[in-house]
């Protein structure tokens, strides 16, 4: 027996002895590591050379973001549309709805997606177990992005911002939000990809240039914060890609370097000052490539030119490949949009195209919706008696889709609008084949009329409808 137990502690010291001789002779210093498929490590290593302690767990960027993100709930009335409601009026029924926010100031202006607060009549947001009446300053439905306002006693929590465009595919990112109203719920992933475009946002001219992740995001985080290791916002999460509506490894956020000029122009003109460039372009496939006889796949294709527009007027045409803005390769029909995106009208932008081979360049003037360089203001007339609110469709909208005249629906409440089944954002030419031009044309005939009435109109996308009503 006392010769097995010497066995023991001879192997035992033995151990110890290589053990300490090891750490002696090959001890190193604390190690930097770039982004490893395990988060646990001690530091990440960022694209200007700073480094960030993670702690083993995000703990860092989750203390720095968590308190700048908010719950939001809403209230909506929904139709029953039905045959008893038409003749009967009434039939609609109290929505609750969920969503997330950021702060974006300390003195109360938060940035959350359109579709979280879109219809409601009442949005309440949740901070730190306090309830707030909110306010709707704005909102931009091309980008899905609304911008709300509450009172505080005191200063809130604004959130650091960072840059999207200095985001690298394969770095770590959280997604903070109220996912199944589970509140301050922080996940994390990587960058998946860049630039996605995914068909989702419903709007005559939409912005999708999408930061694509794979850290969990699920219903109620819309609205909520996608930030990188330092916790500083790098995009607004919106959508995931899922056939259950829950999360399955797909999940998308608008670029914050967007989300930054949305905001500031909500908060100082109501509206977002959107740049137009006076022609539309297409991602080139090889199907494209072989019809223009293109040597290659890269840039953009013009695919649409407005007449008298900036793009015409200097020297553009159709056909032609968009390869740089200001000097910035352009490879995607999304990346254009995000680019364009960041400017405002009036201001210059240099760009660079080829034509049957040749490099060519000119400075582009961008302009407003109606094609000038003005600033605007949207301008909604509001039918007490129809319930709904109107209004006028901008030049540029209405040489896209090809009408002389029309009126928007902007949004429908309960009332004859909805009860005829039009919807928003239908475009109405013509009523009982006397075309109309302004809101108050509308509301004027809709709200006087009896017998037969027959509505022309075009939908967002451009394709006609036409609607027949007897009313006595």
């Amino acid at each position: 027996m006392k010769k097995y137990l010497l066995i023991l502690v001879i192997a035992f010291g033995a151990g110890l002895a290589g053990s300490f001789l090891y750490n002696t002779l090959f001890k190193t210093s604390d190690t930097y590591y770039t982004y490893t498929t395990q988060p646990n490590y001690g530091y990440a290593s960022l694209n200007d050379g700073k480094s960030v302690q993670m702690n083993g767990d995000f703990v860092v960027a989750s203390a720095a973001s968590t308190p700048s993100v908010v719950f939001i709930n809403t209230l909506s009335q929904q139709s029953t549309n039905n045959w008893f409601d038409f003749y009967f009026g009434g039939g609609s029924q109290q929505v609750q709805g969920s969503g997330s926010g950021v702060i974006y100031s300390n003195d109360g202006y938060i940035i959350t997606n359109n579709h979280v607060i879109d219809n409601a009549t009442k949005i309440e947001v949740v901070h730190e177990k306090r309830t707030y009446a909110a306010k709707l300053i704005g909102t931009d439905p091309s980008t899905d992005l609304a911008i709300l306002k509450i009172e505080s006693e005191k200063d809130l929590p604004a959130i650091k911002f960072g840059s999207s465009r200095d985001l690298k595919t394969g770095e770590w990112v959280l997604a903070v939000g109220n996912p199944f109203n589970l509140t301050s719920t922080v996940t994390a992933g990587i960058v998946s990809a860049k630039g996605r475009n995914i068909n989702i946002v419903n709007s005559q001219f939409p912005i999708e240039s999408f930061i694509q992740t794979d850290a969990a995001i699920n219903p109620g985080n819309s609205g909520g914060a996608l930030v990188n290791v330092r916790g500083e916002l790098v995009g607004i999460n919106t959508a995931i890609l899922s056939r259950t509506g829950s999360y399955t490894g797909y999940g998308f956020a608008v670029p914050v370097d967007i989300v930054k000029k949305i905001v500031r122009d909500i908060i100082k003109y109501g509206e977002v000052q959107k740049s137009f460039v006076g022609f539309e372009v297409d991602e080139i496939n090889s199907s494209l490539a072989s019809k223009y006889k293109l040597d290659d796949l890269t840039g953009v294709l013009v695919s649409y030119l407005q007449k008298d527009g900036s793009g015409e007027k200097i020297g553009l045409k159709k056909g032609d490949v968009i390869v740089k803005i200001n000097e910035e390769p352009i490879n995607s029909k999304s990346s254009f949009d995000e680019y364009i995106s960041y400017f405002s009208p009036g201001e210059k932008v240099k760009l660079s195209w080829k034509r049957d081979g040749k490099l060519m360049t000119g400075e582009l003037t961008l302009t407003n919706r109606e094609g000038t360089t003005d600033i605007l203001k949207r301008e909604t007339y509001t039918s007490e008696k129809l319930n709904a609110d109107f209004e006028i469709i901008s030049k540029v909208e209405r040489e896209k889709l090809g009408i002389n005249n029309g009126v928007r629906i902007v949004q429908v409440r309960n009332g004859l609008i909805r009860r005829l089944n039009l919807s928003e954002g239908f475009i109405i030419t013509a009523i009982n084949r006397v075309p109309v031009s302004t809101p108050e044309e509308v509301a004027e005939i809709l709200e006087k009329i009896k017998g037969s009435v027959t509505i022309e109109g075009v939908t967002a996308n451009g394709q006609k409808g036409y609607y027949s009503f007897i009313f006595n």
